[in-house]
């Protein structure tokens, strides 16, 4: 979906059309950007942006307050489309999400034309606009949807995906963040062709267990299957504060609240974690994270608690005010994939009502 929260915004409030529109805090506040209109981007703004600077970038901007319950709507009805096409359906977000149509029968079995009918009925039903991406795998589908937005479809087939690739900037691979990028700048690879040219026995010297990765992906090979069931990989909230936190107790309530909502979405995806880590942001912007990792899953906020105080031990709140705390879960497992006795797990029945 193209400017999905914004976009939503605009089509239901149509003062908000044709003018930069922010979804997140205000710009006197701490908050951030969480989406902002194509209107906006033209001022350089994007999200996770401080919304104090996206203020001083457009002081014109419309900031509004983020109505999660209409875009999860949103998404809902869009994956109501998705699906009369095929149910191979991966979702990576509430505004994206993997399809595999390679045994769809209909538009002739076409992925281009199936793709043309997605748009168009999302366009029609829901008034929104999406950018979809074809290619005969995820990397080069999930490039190529980012090609030609907003409002694009973008096509790489076989033939062409090798001369794609070599002028590609190492920026546009799925994969390869800030951090990646200006490693490899420093070793000389700018583009795909550059990429292509080393051995993946010294991608992975250099790039470690992701070597392995980067030389097939230069190559246009990626052989992971859209998975329907696929679990989140973590769970996590985090709150950003008015004004910085010194006292101990306020900031375990507040991680206490947290945990709760945690707590509540791994009940409602029937999911189990086994490790927690703590997020702090001190008052200088200074960002660390403490983990701790249980020998049996956890499913309630007590469970995710127990631990926090420990983890609070590591830093150094308390003693330095901080502008941020969150609380996320990893090591996720769907609860019917453990077997009927998994006492070494510390796991008990009644935890999902069997």
């Amino acid at each position: 979906m193209d400017a999905f929260y914004a976009s939503v915004e605009q089509r239901d409030n149509p003062e908000l059309r044709g003018k930069p529109v922010i979804v997140g805090g205000k710009p006197d506040s701490r908050g951030v950007v969480a989406a902002c209109s194509y209107e906006a981007r033209k001022f350089g703004i994007h999200s996770a942006m401080p919304s104090s600077r996206a203020g001083r970038l457009c002081p014109d901007a419309i900031f509004v307050k983020g109505r999660f319950d209409a875009y999860r709507e949103a998404s809902r009805q869009m994956h109501e489309i998705f699906h009369e096409y095929t149910d191979l359906i991966e979702p990576l977000s509430l505004d994206e999400a993997y399809l595999d149509v390679t045994h769809c029968e209909h538009c002739q079995g076409s992925a281009t034309l199936i793709a043309k009918e997605i748009k168009l009925k999302v366009k029609e039903r829901m008034n929104l606009v999406v950018s979809a991406g074809v290619s005969y795998n995820k990397f080069l589908a999930k490039i190529a949807s980012d090609m030609d937005k907003p409002d694009g479809l973008y096509v790489i087939r076989p033939e062409q995906a090798e001369s794609f690739i070599t002028t590609l900037p190492v920026r546009k691979f799925h994969g390869v963040g800030k951090v990646t990028e200006q490693k490899m700048h420093k070793h000389g690879i700018q583009t795909g062709q550059d990429l292509k040219n080393w051995s993946e026995a010294e991608l992975s010297r250099v790039f470690g267990k992701s070597g392995g990765y980067y030389f097939r992906i230069a190559r246009g090979i990626d052989n992971r299957p859209v998975r329907s069931n696929r679990i989140r990989k973590s769970i996590g909230k985090e709150r950003t504060f008015a004004s910085d936190l010194t006292d101990m107790e306020e900031m375990l309530a507040r991680l206490s609240d947290i945990a709760e909502q945690i707590a509540e979405l791994l009940t409602k995806r029937e999911v189990m974690a086994k490790t927690v880590t703590l997020k702090v942001k001190y008052d200088d912007f200074t960002l660390i994270t403490r983990a701790h990792s249980f020998d049996r899953f956890i499913q309630t906020a007590d469970e995710i608690m127990d631990w926090v105080p420990a983890l609070i031990d590591k830093t150094e709140l308390g003693r330095r005010p901080c502008r941020l705390l969150g609380l996320s879960v990893s090591n996720l497992k769907n609860q019917n994939e453990f077997s009927d006795d998994n006492s070494e797990q510390g796991v008990t029945r009644d935890l999902w009502g069997k």
